[in-house]
């Protein structure tokens, strides 16, 4: 049947190719990364995985790569689970290739937004980093962890940095020794926070989901699989939420909040040029 003239009233499909072919994929990079680290020792998330663009880890590719890419069974499952229910819709409506272009365009989108936050995050954190090398003081020294521990979490290896800052403040008079100790834990945070890759295909989800709730609206989605509200609710509390989280800073939170909100910003400006050109493949509910 030719795409100009597909219905989502007709032939409705279940589990629909491109959205069946992505999760194949997506599981199949998933074992790929697991066997490789049991049998060889190789991560496949540092080759694959999205780095920061001035990362001595950074491939063009990895723009694409870290799309397939997860962090755990969970993160693989609940995507995917996302994947094809709210996928698996918009490809029934938007028919195969034009839903293969949504959802590389807002994973890309995604990417972009992610890299170019990140862009400004290593400005920041080198500058916290420079105010110590100025005034090299346990106050200083503070300030950059505090930074570090808010904003970069996972770069903060040591587990006992308290009980350093204690001793240095109580044993003023061995400045050498603290600063050079201090330098070694800068350089090893803001080397950690460089080369830690992002992978998920969160960004791309988010996309479809927005997608759902402009084509759907007035759909309903269970939270909790017992609460219902309205698709256009749902996409705009979760749109709210991710833009609060993005700016809250709150320690141990590595969930890269701007991706999300870069597929879903993607998502909104693409499934608007289409409706604008009044694109006969969609029908609007």
């Amino acid at each position: 049947m030719n795409e100009q003239q597909y219905s989502p009233l007709t032939n409705f499909k279940i589990l629909t190719p491109v959205v069946k072919n992505l999760i194949i994929i997506n599981a199949l990079f998933y074992l790929a990364n697991v066997s490789f680290n049991t049998a060889f020792g190789i991560d496949l998330t540092q080759i694959l995985g999205l780095h920061y663009v001035k990362s001595e880890y950074f491939k063009p590719y990895q723009f694409v790569t870290h799309l397939f890419m997860h962090g755990s069974f969970g993160h693989l499952f609940f995507n995917m689970f996302a994947l094809w229910m709210f996928g698996n819709i918009l490809e029934n409506v938007l028919g195969s290739q034009k839903f293969l272009l949504f959802y590389f365009v807002t994973g890309l989108g995604a990417a972009f937004l992610h890299s170019m936050v990140t862009v400004y995050d290593v400005v920041q954190l080198k500058a916290a980093a420079n105010a110590f090398y100025l005034s090299p003081t346990p106050e200083s020294f503070i300030n950059f962890i505090d930074f570090l521990k808010y904003h970069f979490p996972y770069a903060l290896k040591n587990n006992n940095i308290n009980d350093f800052i204690k001793q240095w403040t109580h044993n003023p008079y061995n400045n050498i020794y603290y600063i050079e100790e201090a330098i070694k834990f800068i350089e090893e945070g803001v080397t950690t926070m460089i080369n830690v890759p992002t992978v998920g295909a969160s960004g791309a989800i988010f996309g479809l989901l927005l997608g759902f709730g402009m084509l759907f609206p007035n759909s309903y989605i269970y939270l909790y699989f017992f609460f219902p509200i309205k698709a256009k609710w749902f996409v705009l509390l979760y749109g709210v939420t991710e833009f609060m989280l993005g700016f809250s800073a709150r320690p141990g939170d590595n969930v890269a909040h701007f991706a999300h909100l870069g597929g879903m910003i993607f998502g909104f400006f693409m499934i608007k040029y289409w409706m604008r050109n009044k694109n006969k493949d969609i029908d609007y509910y």
